[in-house]
């Protein structure tokens, strides 16, 4: 979509059905040619969401794995209270990325010392296993029953440039399934020798972890797994393990050649 005219010429868009915009040095441009007041993503959602789900994991407490903290009495001197000891369920995504097989891809930090996983589909749940998972690229691989589900194909994160149009999809704070849209702001490597990540301005929160960053193709160029937030909050800098990388995680656990 073309947002500014050689030479430094505004562009007035209009929203009106057939009515032009003069353009410096040039003939008027229709204003349908591109049509901003219809714009949506809504399609491309619809298309790819239901491939996408939740990821509920029961850990045990860190706590429990002290065995002074088992007794009471360094408990009470220590200030640790007994429910400190109970597991937790933390959340996070995922998404379906070989349906006939089942296979869920999402983040190492995700299912970390997991106890059970249960993934949420739609309106159901079901209980996945852990096939095995990456630490160095924090990229998980499970497995559910393959019924009735929808994929997202891999992408070619290396065809991806500095300025294409993405959309992500999680379960920030458990809220449910929340989509947010923005470009990807840059590709770089954070560490000495570490991945590339695809850099993105599209709100990444505590909860959308594992899920897809996806293009305007439907493909997912990316598995979201970190923000940079030096106050907490998303201050619109996101990183995404590129689907490049994920393609290969995945089909080393799992030995199977996903579609491309």
């Amino acid at each position: 979509m073309a947002s500014g005219v050689a030479g430094g010429a505004a562009v007035a868009w209009l929203e009106a059905g057939r009515e032009t915009a003069p353009v410096a040095g040039g003939a008027p441009i229709p204003t349908d040619a591109v049509p901003l007041n219809r714009l949506t993503v809504a399609p491309l959602v619809a298309r790819v969401a239901p491939a996408v789900v939740n990821v509920a994991v029961l850990q045990a407490s860190p706590y429990a794995q002290n065995p002074l903290l088992r007794d009471p009495y360094y408990r009470f001197f220590l200030g640790v209270p007994e429910e400190a000891l109970a597991p937790r369920i933390s959340a996070g995504s995922g998404f379906v990325v070989d349906a006939a097989r089942g296979l869920v891809v999402t983040n190492h930090h995700v299912v970390e010392n997991a106890r059970a996983i249960a993934v949420g589909l739609g309106d159901r749940q079901v209980e996945a296993e852990f096939l095995g998972s990456d630490p160095a690229t924090d990229i998980a691989v499970l497995r559910i029953p393959a019924r009735g589900l929808r994929q997202i194909s891999l992408g070619d994160s290396d065809r991806t440039q500095v300025g294409d149009y993405v959309v992500a999809i999680g379960n920030p704070f458990e809220v449910g399934q929340t989509v947010t849209a923005g470009i990807v702001s840059a590709l770089r490597a954070p560490s000495e020798g570490g991945p590339r990540y695809v850099q993105t301005d599209a709100p990444i929160n505590p909860g959308n972890s594992g899920g897809p960053l996806i293009n305007m193709r439907g493909e997912a160029i990316g598995v979201n797994s970190a923000i940079i937030a030096p106050g907490g909050g998303n201050v619109g800098i996101g990183l995404a393990v590129p689907s490049r990388v994920a393609r290969q995680v995945v089909e080393r656990i799992s030995h199977v050649t996903l579609d491309r």
